[in-house]
């Protein structure tokens, strides 16, 4: 008998998400309200027998993109085929839109059979950077006044604009803060931090120079300490931007896990060498 393939509720993507932490992907401990925030059917799972079996997230960012990852089967209903079914089915859903994802290095000729073309690494970097706060006054916590600027700004990152993602990604909650460097009303970058299982993660991290990204990776890193981290910070980044990775040697953080970010469809035109972290691994 088939799998019932259907939408996730609310409460069972919190499910999925013990899940993922179990897996080791240590998400945000909010993350994924911003995503279901974005498209509320996002989120798909497959059930046998009354119980969850398997989830995938595709969420979608307008008419031409969307984003798959959270792709995973409950060890129980691992080998059966169920996790293929709901991967099918996700992705069918999906039309020609253009479609990401951060696979493990290990399946990405899987993914490749599915269509998906390789784009680059991304590499997640941790540890416990030593900063000194910046000075100045163009780094600014973010506010709901900035939020168009940085909307059309983020925009230059990603293939789609992400109003209602950012809308919800950007609110100051005890457990995650932007920042945006802003210069006059111009927007050279900005970031966020949040907190996660273990430690604390930055992404994005978006800016103009390399100079910009690392005042406000100096800046979120001390606000990841007024917010009470422990000073652990993860920062995943495109391998192909070589001032990234400097940024990340500078401050003592070490590659820990690598992902290959693909596409299924054309492959977007964008910035890499101004990326310095992107969002997440497991949502997009």
């Amino acid at each position: 008998m088939a799998p019932t393939i259907r939408t996730a509720t609310r409460p069972e993507i919190d499910q999925i998400i013990e899940w993922a932490a179990r897996e080791g992907w240590n998400p945000g401990l909010d993350d994924a309200s911003a995503f279901h925030a974005a498209d509320p059917d996002g989120f798909w799972v497959a059930e046998e027998g009354g119980a969850l079996a398997a989830a995938i997230s595709v969420v979608r960012f307008g008419l031409d993109y969307a984003f798959l990852g959270f792709y995973m089967a409950h060890p129980d209903f691992r080998g059966q085929g169920l996790g293929y079914a709901l991967w099918q089915a996700a992705l069918s859903a999906q039309g020609s839109r253009i479609v990401g994802l951060d696979g493990v290095v290990a399946q990405q000729a899987s993914y490749q059979r599915s269509g998906f073309v390789y784009a680059h690494a991304n590499m997640r970097y941790g540890g416990t950077p030593q900063v000194t706060p910046p000075p100045g006054t163009d780094l600014v916590e973010v506010a709901p006044v900035h939020l168009p600027l940085l909307v059309a700004y983020d925009a230059r990152f990603s293939p789609a604009r992400r109003n209602v993602f950012l809308a919800q990604w950007l609110k100051a909650q005890p457990t995650r803060q932007s920042v945006a460097l802003l210069r006059g009303t111009e927007i050279q970058g900005y970031g966020t931090i949040r907190t996660c299982r273990e430690g604390q993660k930055i992404g994005p991290l978006f800016a103009d120079t390399e100079t910009g990204a690392d005042l406000l990776f100096r800046k979120l890193v001390a606000t990841g300490l007024e917010m009470g981290g422990d000073g652990q910070i993860f920062l995943d980044i495109p391998e192909p931007n070589g001032a990234a990775k400097a940024l990340c040697d500078r401050y003592n953080l070490k590659p820990v896990f690598e992902t290959a970010r693909m596409y299924r469809g054309a492959v977007p035109d964008l910035p890499l060498a101004r990326i310095f972290g992107i969002t997440t691994f497991e949502l997009g």
